[in-house]
């Protein structure tokens, strides 16, 4: 019997139950595939949690690896055997074998194994369109990335370096700092330690950044609107801290008539060609070495709860993949 990662009602990891489920055959334009290894991420918490709604019950987990077991009717471009990929849903990753929309899935590279794959789509697609569509970032620009250390933060700062750019980092540790220079960030700042906008400030000459890339929310907003530059832009993709608090627009204006924008992965890949886009460059460049993608922790996908307390509680760093 194949089983899943479910949950029937929202709230802590406890919720998170390892359940028997039926898998059918696929339907037209879709498929069956058996999974490899499945990606965590801290948007699968604000699922679990309530934070973002969902119907009940539900699955979980948004990316994996895997090979496809079963084609449906109209799928033309994948056939049993293939090694695929996805990182924007539906939910349900979190599965030993699921069947799901072929025009989800794209193929895995020969050069990218299974846990690389399943560790890199939605955190390496979101780096993606944050710095080379919701702002696209050129050489010589400086750049505040929060959480330099975190999943998307280490593939964002290689990226960011590889791009010319200057990456200014937030951590909340020293061995965070470490790893996060070790992976491109330039400066790094211990935001527990440090006056970091007072920082940023320096490193800029006083002039600010031009973008700040926050997925923390709550704790560091003020801040981060106080580090840009005139006519910055906050690029606010996470609430890892909570979610901000209701503000007057005319903040914006006071603080240099600056740009706001609360981008999600899923609307930037809603359209097929443009999620093959954007995984594509993701595959070039980690492909040329540009990037690595470091599985830092693994865990058996029975022992998801676990990983979730580990996630929230700060524990990981780099990539996390669940194995079934």
């Amino acid at each position: 019997m194949t089983h899943a990662i479910r949950i029937e009602t929202t709230g802590g990891p406890e919720v998170l139950e390892w359940q028997e489920v039926d898998v059918p055959d696929p339907g037209a334009g879709e498929v069956r595939i058996r999974t490899a290894a499945a990606g965590l991420n801290y948007i699968d918490t604000y699922h679990r949690s309530g934070a973002y709604a969902l119907p009940l019950p539900s699955g979980m987990g948004l990316e994996a690896s895997g090979v496809v077991e079963a084609v449906g009717a109209d799928v033309a471009d994948l056939a049993e055997g293939d090694r695929v990929c996805y990182g924007v849903g539906p939910l349900g990753a979190y599965a030993e074998a699921r069947v799901m929309p072929a025009a989800k899935l794209v193929k895995t590279p020969d050069a990218i194994d299974d846990r690389t794959a399943a560790a890199m789509m939605l955190k390496g697609m979101t780096a993606q369109y944050l710095i080379r569509r919701t702002f696209r970032v050129e050489a010589g620009m400086p750049v505040l990335f929060h959480a330099a250390a975190g999943g998307v933060g280490l593939i964002a700062c290689q990226w960011l370096k590889a791009l010319g750019a200057t990456v200014i980092g937030t951590v909340g540790s020293a061995e965070k700092a470490e790893l996060a220079r070790a992976h491109g960030c330039e400066h790094t700042i211990l935001y527990r330690e440090e006056d970091w906008v007072a920082r940023v400030r320096e490193l800029t000459g006083g002039a600010g950044v031009p973008v700040v890339y926050d997925g923390v929310g709550q704790a560091t907003w003020d801040g981060s609107l106080d580090c840009l530059a005139t006519r910055g832009m906050m690029v606010s993709f996470g609430a890892a801290s909570g979610p901000v608090e209701s503000f007057a627009p005319g903040v914006l204006a006071a603080k240099g008539s600056l740009f706001l924008t609360r981008p999600s992965l899923m609307d930037y890949a809603a359209i097929r060609e443009e999620m093959v886009e954007t995984a594509q460059d993701l595959f070039d460049v980690v492909a040329s070495g540009a990037v690595r993608i470091d599985v830092n922790q693994t865990y058996a996908l029975a022992d998801a709860a676990q990983a979730h307390r580990d996630l929230e509680a700060r524990k990981t760093t780099g990539s996390t993949v669940l194995l079934p």
